[in-house]
């Protein structure tokens, strides 16, 4: 068996699909590309398919990963291609790795978030980001299942910044970029949670609802501050050539493509 680990986005309209919505077009060009995916035993198997952190519903991402076994080797480039054919524009294949560590999903501990609030003056949102970074802690509600949670959204953030809009945008309507990097913690904090925090300490309310997109997810280093590609290990752990394609080449006959 082998595993091939994925990165994918979800694009302009797109980021309204739902996590179900993307396991349904994905199970669909699995069968369209032909993969040769193992199976789950029982009375309804169903393709090893394990996907990791999946962004809410809503928010647009460059950085969502998932993982998938299969019966057969393939050259993961060639079946990254393959699958981003058959998938929607938006839900796009960029990367695909050979599985050669273990735990993904350990390696996903933090995400870097950007989010773009129209009709809000870029100076008034840093007046807030730094209201949010000075403050030890900054409570927020959330519904859940078994009513109002309230939890703490600072502990979460590692970084908080107000940049610049860029100097090309059109329109002249004012709008703030953030960029946040974000522990992944129990209970998970999300980029809503901290606009509510932000309006909390600071009375920062956009007129229209934000723009949210994830820039990256992996492994947080608390020296740099930075959150690390997760399928780096399985890149440098990998052969300088695909098992197949060494064998393909190791058995070839003597000559065999010289002019």
């Amino acid at each position: 068996m082998q595993r091939i680990r994925l990165r994918y986005t979800k694009r302009g309209r797109l980021r309204f699909t739902s996590h179900r919505d993307f396991q349904r077009a994905f199970e669909r060009a699995l069968r369209r590309s032909e993969v040769p995916m193992a199976y789950s035993a029982g009375f309804t198997p169903h393709p090893k398919v394990s996907y990791a952190n999946a962004a809410p519903t809503g928010t647009g991402s460059e950085a969502e990963f998932l993982e998938i076994a299969l019966t057969e080797a393939r050259d993961p480039d060639l079946l990254r291609e393959l699958l981003d054919s058959s998938l929607p524009d938006g839900l796009d294949i960029t990367d695909a790795v050979e599985a050669r560590t273990p735990g993904l999903a350990e390696r996903l501990t933090a995400s870097v978030w950007e989010m773009r609030l129209d009709g809000v003056d870029p100076d008034e949102a840093r007046r807030a980001v730094d209201a949010f970074n000075a403050a030890g802690t900054v409570e927020v509600q959330r519904k859940a299942k078994n009513g109002i949670r309230t939890f703490d959204a600072r502990a979460a953030v590692a970084d908080l910044q107000a940049l610049d809009p860029p100097a090309d945008r059109p329109g002249d309507k004012p709008c703030a970029i953030l960029r946040l990097v974000v522990r992944h913690v129990t209970p998970a904090v999300r980029p809503d949670d901290v606009l509510s925090g932000l309006r909390a300490v600071a009375d920062l309310a956009p007129p229209v609802p934000a723009a949210v997109t994830r820039l990256a997810q992996g492994l947080f280093d608390e020296e740099s501050g930075t959150v690390t590609d997760p399928l780096a290990p399985d890149r440098e752990a990998a052969p300088t050539a695909h098992p197949a394609v060494a064998a393909a080449v190791a058995t070839a006959p003597e000559g065999a493509g010289s002019a």
